[in-house]
């Protein structure tokens, strides 16, 4: 079943395509790699989906209704999405995590220490991290608390953007196990990374580079 289609989307940026006629899939239960180099409009992919841009030219569903401001809203959440930084204020970890847990959408998902401690674990932390400053941590570490965030929200579907860029290779392929390898979940993620590209049942993307429009 579709979870979202594009059909013929076209994106421009000061008389430039960012994208140009762009069509996919991604039906329940895909893992996808939207792939291509620094700047060609990858995250824009995610911005058209949750309603923060709109397309020139094109139409985007999500399940089988057109995107509006209404659709963009319920899909933003039924989502987890997880950027390359998780930029939410200061505190320790745990303050971080109830703030994440406190947002209208999210009020229905309990603190459950047991579970985020068994993320931590997975994910190669230490339970005492939970009391460091969020801000003094290192890139990696605010990867992977943030992946443990959105692990915790219990979604169906992802929204990966560059969540390994600052991992070592043995975290970068844990992490993109664990994503590709659960068969009930829907995951689009952005990378640039090869090892995603190369992960076994991922379908990939590409976005060529565009053109100002002549």
């Amino acid at each position: 079943m579709p979870v979202i289609r594009f059909e013929n989307v076209s994106v421009k940026f000061n008389d430039e395509y960012l994208l140009h006629n762009l069509n996919f899939t991604i039906n329940d239960g895909d893992k996808v790699l939207i792939f291509g180099e620094s700047g060609i409009g990858k995250t824009t992919v995610f911005r058209l989906l949750l309603g923060f841009e709109q397309p020139v030219a094109g139409t985007i569903f999500v399940g089988e209704k057109e995107l509006d401001a209404y659709t963009a809203w319920d899909l933003r959440r039924n989502i987890a999405y997880v950027s390359q930084d998780l930029d939410i204020g200061s505190g320790t970890v745990q303050h971080i995590i109830h703030t994440v847990l406190s947002f209208r959408a999210n009020r229905s998902v309990a603190f459950n220490t047991e579970k985020i401690k068994g993320h931590l674990r997975f994910f190669r932390m230490k339970e005492t991290i939970l009391h460091e400053p969020y801000e003094k941590l290192s890139g990696g570490e605010k990867q992977r608390i943030a992946i443990t965030i959105a692990l915790l929200l219990e979604r169906q579907i992802f929204f990966l953007d560059e969540v390994t860029s600052s991992l070592d290779e043995e975290l970068k392929n844990k992490v993109i196990q664990y994503f590709t390898q659960n068969n009930s979940w829907t995951v689009l993620s952005i990378a640039h990374d090869r090892d995603w590209r190369n992960a076994a049942g991922v379908k990939v993307i590409p976005l060529p580079q565009q053109h100002a429009d002549t």
